[in-house]
């Protein structure tokens, strides 16, 4: 079995997982009243709503340009299955059934970029190059067999 990922691969899937966390943030924005109503509905204070939107945001776009990936993959997986946990609880309604399975479903995508890390091509990859250098030196050590 092939392991090797591509690294285009990875941004590609960071996008994906970090696009519905952008535009629900700014749609928090645009709906804010609606929103905070929905949050106090299921007991939640209104005043999250305005740290909810800016992790929706900063978290999405943190993942697409893989900056803290691991960190923040491992964070939005615990708040999908949160989110999850909270708002769609009612299984007899087959909207809220695919929502739940939807948020279960971005959180083992996200549980996969916590491991995996942003790949090559990410902010978190260039910062990694310093670190090869390290390994290249050590590889340059000449062999004690070649005296």
């Amino acid at each position: 079995m092939d392991t090797k990922i591509n690294s285009y691969d990875l941004v590609i899937a960071r996008c994906f997982l970090a696009l519905i966390f952008v535009i629900e943030g700014i749609s928090k924005i645009s709906d804010a009243d609606v929103t905070r109503h929905y949050m106090q509905a299921r007991h939640l204070p209104g005043g999250l709503l305005w740290p909810v939107i800016l992790f929706e945001i900063g978290s999405g776009l943190l993942t697409a340009v893989g900056y803290q990936t691991r960190v923040v993959a491992a964070a939005l997986s615990v708040y999908c299955l949160l989110t999850a946990a909270i708002f769609h609880t009612s299984l007899s309604d087959q909207v809220q059934n695919l929502m739940l399975l939807k948020n279960i479903a971005m959180a083992g995508g996200f549980m996969l970029l916590s491991y995996l890390g942003a790949g090559r091509i990410s902010i978190d990859g260039r910062l990694a190059i310093p670190s090869l250098r390290v390994i290249s030196r050590r590889n340059s050590i000449p062999d004690e067999r070649a005296r």
